[in-house]
């Protein structure tokens, strides 16, 4: 390795497993990948999810780089305006670490390759990086500087998730004039604010409050009303803002985040329900992120008992609904004879993999547990006159490569906010029930 003034990235497995093109985004800088990076990808080098993928694809990337180089520590330019990329061996344990940190697990075995390299070459400025916060501390106690993978992550994504915004009517008709007419020019409406495309929010005066939302392609503030929703009404503010955006056809693309019990999946649902008629093919689908680590084939049965457990959260929605129509049997026949047909769909969310999804309602349920990278994969399948809608909670994440910052979710809601196809909406408040709101609020 040469000993050049500049700094060298230490990977941890868990960034490569979330973007196989991580080694490209450190600019001039070097990179060194341990052998033991390389052993762990092996593990998930075989499967259909995301992480599989990505070990697969940078395994092609290395091996393209590395043809015909027989010393990998000599190190291999990575291209005009970038760095090099270096294979480490396994290195000893410094006498440090050996107090600490004998044990000699993939974790430790990359502190030590950091450490050597800090030690053997003294003008590099070390960093470890790594989206495992107590890999992060270790690496510190050792003074050694670490990092989180901030490539894709989302800057201050909280302001994503905080009510949505109560504005002050500085024109004293506003309110009723609103209520009045239904819809008002927003470079006339009084109000002393910049709007966002698809934007909802309330216009609050002394006596009086109207739901409003912005629509960006007539530059118009309108009065936003609750609609029934194939027998599901709004129970509060922000899921009359969900219902109508789902509903609005310019719309084609939507996030709803919230915390359980605030309706996200149950809204988008009967959304879709409410719009069969107006596409092909409603498709409800989740992620299967399986508890303890283990893969779906470990449980027992045939391919569609292991996926059930998973799907069953849909059909609770499904349930619901039927529930909510009531005495109007044909509504509820309507929904058996979608399912039974396959206009209304419930799968696994790999299993979209190579269609394209032309004239569908598509629905993604827990996505906050998809990667960047997913997100893209499902929304650049989309075709002509497909509406997707991405619901989840960003504080129930069950992937351990993901966080608040680094998830699909959140990632699409940050990077689509202000275009003219795009709304997002944050359900704050459970209705499921007292006893769900309670929880959510007190068993942190």
């Amino acid at each position: 390795m040469e000993n050049v003034n500049k700094k060298t990235f230490v990977l941890d497995t868990n960034v490569i497993l979330h973007d196989f093109n991580a080694i490209f985004n450190f600019e001039e800088n070097d990179i060194a990948v341990p052998i033991v990076v390389l052993e762990e990808l092996d593990k998930f080098k075989k499967g259909n999810e995301t992480i599989n993928l990505q070990s697969r694809e940078f395994m092609r990337i290395l091996d393209k780089l590395t043809e015909g180089n027989q010393n990998l520590e000599d190190g291999i330019n990575l291209g005009k305006g970038r760095g090099k990329l270096y294979i480490i061996q396994g290195k000893p344990f410094s006498e440090k670490m050996k107090l600490s940190f004998s044990e000699p697990i993939p974790d430790h075995k990359i502190l030590a390759v950091a450490i050597w390299i800090k030690e053997h070459f003294n003008n590099r400025n070390v960093i470890l990086v790594s989206q495992d916060i107590n890999l992060r501390m270790k690496a510190r106690s050792l003074s050694i500087e670490a990092q989180d993978y901030k490539t894709g992550k989302v800057e201050h994504a909280e302001r994503l998730f905080e009510n949505m915004r109560t504005l002050p009517n500085t024109q004293t008709d506003f309110v009723s004039q609103i209520y009045k007419e239904n819809s008002i020019d927003a470079t006339k409406s009084g109000l002393n604010t910049e709007f966002i495309a698809h934007e909802y929010f309330t216009v609050q005066d002394e006596h009086a409050s109207a739901l409003c939302h912005y629509d960006p392609y007539q530059n118009q503030i309108q009065k936003v009303s609750k609609k029934n929703a194939y027998g599901i009404v709004p129970r509060n503010a922000e899921q009359t803002f969900a219902l109508d955006a789902l509903l609005r056809p310019e719309i084609s693309l939507i996030t709803i985040t919230g915390k359980a019990g605030t309706g996200k999946t149950l809204l988008a649902v009967a959304s879709a329900l409410e719009q069969n008629r107006d596409f092909a093919q409603i498709y409800l689908a989740r992620p299967i992120v399986p508890l303890g680590g283990k893969d779906i084939g470990y449980l027992p049965g045939k391919e569609k008992d292991k996926i059930a457990p998973y799907m069953q959260p849909l059909f609770d929605n499904i349930t619901v609904i039927k529930q909510a129509v009531g005495v109007n049997k044909k509504a509820s026949q309507d929904i058996e004879t979608m399912l039974k047909e396959e206009k209304l769909l419930i799968s696994p969310l790999a299993y979209i993999r190579g269609r394209s999804l032309s004239n569908v309602f598509f629905i993604v349920d827990e996505s906050q547990n998809l990667t960047p990278h997913e997100i893209k994969t499902i929304i650049t399948r989309a075709g002509e006159g497909t509406k997707m809608v991405f619901v989840g909670d960003v504080e129930q994440i069950d992937s351990p490569f993901l966080d608040m910052r680094s998830n699909g979710l959140s990632y699409l809601a940050d990077k689509m906010k202000g275009q003219k196809c795009f709304a997002h909406i944050n359900l704050q408040h459970g209705e499921r029930s007292e006893l769900s709101e309670l929880a959510s609020k007190l068993l942190n």
